[in-house]
């Protein structure tokens, strides 16, 4: 949010901070605004995804955790998340352009396309934090990592998705009870809270998507059951 105000109030500084003097940019200008976006994004989400990673792994290790170890980790990292960043930010500029250029099927297939980067990036961050690679070997480790523990087939018995379902129409109800009294405050609870879920539930995956890296690399993860994990993901079959 504060990344994308920052854009909108860049926008308006070159209006001369006028609105009515905003013009629309190019189709080449909004290309490459879109991938600075993107990038920009992508690398502030890798930067405190990786040090929030550090931080569970210190903890499972037993050391002392502290916001500034995770920072200055992610700090020790900062060529590996901008090339990351880049990559990433470039792959999703092209999708998000093909999606807006395509017929119907043109979206489904970019639709099956975020599904599998998704899947195949879902150890990314932990690999670029604790193996250093590049963005493109970085991608192919964390596709390699999945697909050989767990195959094609994902969530047979976990799904982050359900939860935050959920937790929205648990939202909604309130959100709704608090606007039949009032309409504005019900509005803005049910923004908070979906704020709120947002930021929890980015948080608890990233914090598993490390405890998994961690034991399936073969470090010692104290807090989590390796039966519960094993039954997170249906067995690839040979």
């Amino acid at each position: 949010m504060v990344i994308l105000a920052s854009f909108c109030v860049a926008f308006l500084g070159f209006s001369g901070w006028d609105p009515a003097q905003l013009s629309s940019p190019g189709k080449m200008m909004s290309y490459a605004i879109l991938f600075f976006f993107y990038i920009v994004n992508y690398f502030v989400i890798i930067f405190f995804n990786m040090a929030l990673v550090h931080c569970t792994s210190l903890y499972f290790k037993g050391e002392e955790v502290t916001v500034q170890k995770g920072i200055e980790f992610s700090k020790s990292r900062i060529g590996s998340i901008i090339g990351w960043a880049v990559f990433a930010g470039i792959a999703g500029g092209i999708l998000k352009i093909i999606q807006e250029n395509v017929g119907t099927l043109g979206k489904i297939i970019t639709g099956i396309i975020g599904v599998v980067w998704s899947i195949a990036t879902f150890f990314v961050v932990p690999v670029i934090a604790y193996e250093n690679l590049g963005p493109i070997a970085a991608f192919k480790r964390s596709a390699s990592l999945m697909k050989a523990k767990w195959g094609e087939s994902i969530g047979a018995g976990f799904s982050f998705g359900l939860i935050q379902l959920g937790a929205m129409a648990v939202i909604a109800v309130v959100g709704f009870a608090v606007a039949a009294i009032n309409i504005i405050a019900g509005i803005v609870i049910a923004v908070l809270l979906l704020l709120l879920m947002g930021v929890i539930m980015s948080t608890v995956k990233t914090i598993f998507v490390s405890a998994i890296y961690h034991n399936i690399t073969g470090d010692p993860v104290e807090l989590y059951n390796q039966q519960f994990i094993d039954n997170l993901f249906e067995t690839k079959r040979k």
